[in-house]
């Protein structure tokens, strides 16, 4: 269960950091009470993760699901522009945190 509340807690950071953009400097209402719903579950949710897993496997897995969660809606949604080389540097943070997963022994 504590990997389940690791990967909500990794798909909130993407949440409120899209909200984060979308309220164009905290000056959308609507999508800054948004970001700090996000915030508060993103957090909630890693720090039942926590509870259970250590720190040094946890956190990194949540920045690394929030990162690559993030480029991924930046491509899509805000049709960012990335580099061919930074495409390998991406599935690299994705085996980076598969890694972790696998090795962990939870």
């Amino acid at each position: 269960m504590q990997w389940f509340y690791l990967v909500l807690a990794g798909g909130f950071e993407v949440v409120w950091a899209t909200f984060m953009k979308l309220s164009h400097g905290f000056s959308r209402l609507g999508f800054t009470l948004a970001t700090l719903a996000g915030m508060i579950l993103s957090f909630g949710f890693l720090a039942l993760a926590v509870k259970h897993l250590p720190l040094s496997l946890a956190y990194p897995v949540w920045t690394g699901i929030g990162a690559v969660g993030s480029i991924i809606v930046g491509v899509i949604l805000f049709k960012d522009q990335l580099q061919p080389a930074t495409w390998l540097f991406i599935a690299l943070l994705v085996i980076g945190i598969v890694g972790i997963k696998v090795t962990s022994g939870d």
